[in-house]
């Protein structure tokens, strides 16, 4: 890995942590959690509006992620501020962003703030959450097949389409549009925007293996500064994150693996260097 891609993005593992409250990440496979006890755990923490998404739902596969998701949630939420998991109240922007509601007396552990986002796809949940300012999360995996890619692509910037067209057909070209679309997702998830946001108001120009180069941000938010990590938890899944560059962001990441059942050590990770901003 050259300077200039570790500098950019590409994560390094750190050997130990320096007591600052970090970024955090969980990374949990469907399979984490039986589907008796997610069903279980959904009949007794999930409120009364996420008990009746999840009855819509014609699939069980789809049913089954969508309750080890929001399970995943109200647990991590619960080891992070001290509500227990049934108490947590959880609204949503005008946009579809959950937040976590406040008591009036502040939160019970870890601090007066906290931002958190969730991404699911493929049997894989992924949820950030971070003490100050803003998290996106995205997660993606590459074995999905060509579902809409040619239109997915037609959304990005023109640059970017440059880029993916060079690589090789099939596995290569593939890698570099999701690596685009997870990072383009978190960062609009970040933002609290989703969808309001085209994908072609901002660019990324990426390393050849992993990490960003440069950011062209979208006319909005030109003046500030953002960190974005890519991961590859296991292999073939790719995840991203976005989050704001400046003083209160602790420089590493924590990344969790599996329902936070028990106490496993988490990876340590450094944050990179904020994207350059090019023009």
């Amino acid at each position: 890995m050259n300077d200039e891609a570790r500098a950019a993005g590409a994560p390094a593992v750190l050997e130990r942590f320096d007591g600052t409250e970090p970024v955090k990440l969980w990374f949990c496979p469907n399979d984490e959690l039986a589907p008796g006890i997610a069903a279980i755990l959904a009949r007794h923490w999930l409120d009364e509006h996420e008990q009746e998404i999840a009855s819509r739902f014609l699939f069980e596969r789809d049913r089954r992620q969508y309750l080890v998701a929001h399970a995943l949630v109200r647990r991590v939420l619960a080891l992070e501020c001290g509500l227990p998991e049934a108490e947590a109240v959880i609204w949503r922007s005008s946009r579809g962003r959950p937040f976590l509601q406040k008591p009036p007396d502040g939160l019970p552990r870890g601090g007066r703030e906290l931002d958190f986002n969730l991404s699911h796809a493929g049997g894989h949940n992924l949820l950030g959450v971070v003490r100050r300012h803003r998290i996106g999360v995205d997660v993606e995996r590459l074995d999905r097949g060509d579902q809409g890619f040619d239109a997915i692509l037609e959304t990005f910037a023109a640059s970017e389409q440059a880029w993916v067209a060079r690589a090789a057909p099939g596995r290569p070209r593939d890698r570099r549009l999701l690596r685009l679309w997870t990072l383009k997702e978190a960062y609009s998830k970040a933002r609290g925007l989703g969808l309001g946001l085209p994908f072609d108001a901002f660019s990324f120009r990426l390393a050849e293996d992993r990490g960003v180069l440069g950011f062209q941000p979208p006319g909005n938010d030109a003046e500030r500064r953002w960190r974005f990590v890519e991961l590859e938890p296991v292999p073939d899944v790719l995840v991203a994150v976005a989050v704001l560059a400046d003083s209160d962001v602790p420089p590493a990441l924590q990344l969790h693996h599996g329902f936070p059942w028990g106490r496993s050590a988490p990876r340590l990770v450094t944050l990179p260097e904020p994207a350059p901003t090019t023009g």
